[in-house]
């Protein structure tokens, strides 16, 4: 007996929200009746898929459930299969005049099958050409496990990003008034048709649906570089996450707009067109340099500040080493007996040998010396030299001769 495509629903392995899976068996088990489908999902029958390129960027459409084949369901709701994304994806990939890919995802989820396969199809394409998702709307469960794949997720500040888990929606035909039906499984698989009536069968299936999950949380932990044992409590469990605290669970990289995105991409595509034409630039290091060529009317598109030329810290301590030990043996030439208070506080201090040379010379004055004494002082006449036993009046000559002599070759 052929099986309805609610039989067919009603038995699948899904990654989509509660919310959606009831609409798409809802959906399902109303096949044929057109006109009942069309006003409850409120989507045309001639509803296709598209990709647009806008200055370079493609595009690509992600709405809807997701679907491993196109289908009525695809045609009537406008789903999204698995199948047309990749040849889209491809075809984006392959087209030397895309520069960049959006993936403009609004969807709840949808079947597993097929979804890792797309999501790997993305992932390992990463490095060929920038692929974003961007997520306006919903991006739950197989649409998020899409959207981890991409180089980087941006969402609005409403979107809805999340439901990571799996759903195993089972549902047992009873048989009609008069007709009785027989399942024989061959012996050797007593587990192909677990009983759901008993708690074996159940944990039977429930293994079934934890190992899916567990290879959903693996790859969106590789995806978004995320340790694998934080995934489950920072992606809340299986719940769902909008916006700001979407992008804080890392579950998206930023906030932004599609428009944005856009523009952002196709902006870096025409910088690297503009630099493969050899632009002319104007290199500028100084601020009076920057001022002169606005000034000579060059434009400020191609004016670039230099890089800061390296600094050879070595070479800057060595010469400042050197300058200090100048500077102190330059002092220290000036050092006389009754002279070491002011010499010690001129190297203390940092003083410059010049100014070093005021002070003392003022230090001289002070204690009663004048120009004249120094320099007859300095010149030192035949018959000045102190008396042996006149030691204080000696070392004074001493260092006023240092002083002077300083003084006069400065």
């Amino acid at each position: 007996m052929p099986r309805t495509a609610f039989e067919l629903a009603a038995n699948h392995t899904w990654l989509i929200t509660a919310e959606a899976l009831d609409t798409v068996m809802t959906v399902a088990a109303r096949e044929g009746d057109l006109q009942a489908l069309e006003a409850k999902l409120g989507r045309p029958l001639d509803n296709t898929r598209n990709v647009t390129i806008r200055d370079g960027v493609a595009v690509i459409p992600v709405t809807g459930p997701i679907f491993r084949h196109a289908n009525l369901m695809t045609e009537i709701s406008g789903a999204t299969s698995t199948g047309s994304l990749a040849t889209d994806i491809q075809a984006a990939l392959d087209n030397s005049a895309v520069s960049a890919l959006v993936l403009d995802i609004d969807s709840p989820g949808g079947e597993a099958t097929g979804i890792n396969e797309l999501s790997e199809m993305i992932f390992s394409a990463r490095g060929k050409k920038p692929i974003k998702a961007y997520v306006g709307g919903m991006g739950a469960s197989a649409a998020y496990w899409i959207a981890s794949a991409a180089d980087q997720v941006v969402v609005d500040d409403t979107a809805q990003l999340g439901s990571v888990g799996v759903v195993l929606n089972l549902r047992k035909r009873e048989d009609k008034s008069g007709e009785k039906t027989y399942e024989i499984v061959s012996s050797n698989a007593p587990n192909k048709r677990p009983d759901l009536d008993t708690e074996s069968g159940r944990a039977q299936l429930q293994n079934r649906t934890d190992e899916l999950a567990n290879v959903f949380l693996d790859k969106v932990a590789r995806n978004r570089g995320i340790p694998r044992e934080e995934v489950n409590d920072r992606f809340r469990q299986g719940g769902i996450a909008t916006g700001a605290l979407a992008v804080e669970a890392g579950m998206a990289d930023r906030l932004g707009s599609l428009e944005g995105l856009i523009a952002e991409l196709a902006g870096s595509s025409t910088s690297s067109f503009s630099t493969q034409r050899s632009v002319k630039m104007t290199t500028v290091k100084t601020t009076a340099e920057l001022q002169a060529a606005i000034e000579a009317g060059t434009d400020p598109k191609t004016i670039q500040i230099a890089e800061p030329e390296a600094v050879d810290t070595d070479k800057i301590r060595a010469e400042a080493a050197e300058a200090e030990r100048a500077r102190c043996k330059g002092i220290m030439d000036l050092a006389s007996a009754g002279f070491e208070k002011e010499v010690a506080t001129a190297i203390d201090e940092g003083a410059s040998v010049e100014a070093t040379g005021l002070a003392l010379f003022k230090a001289a004055q002070d204690r009663g010396i004048n120009l004249q004494t120094l320099q007859a002082d300095g010149q030192g006449a035949p018959t000045a030299t102190p008396p042996k036993d006149d030691t204080e009046a000696s070392e004074r000559a001493q260092g006023v001769n240092a002083i002077t002599a300083r003084w006069k070759n400065g």
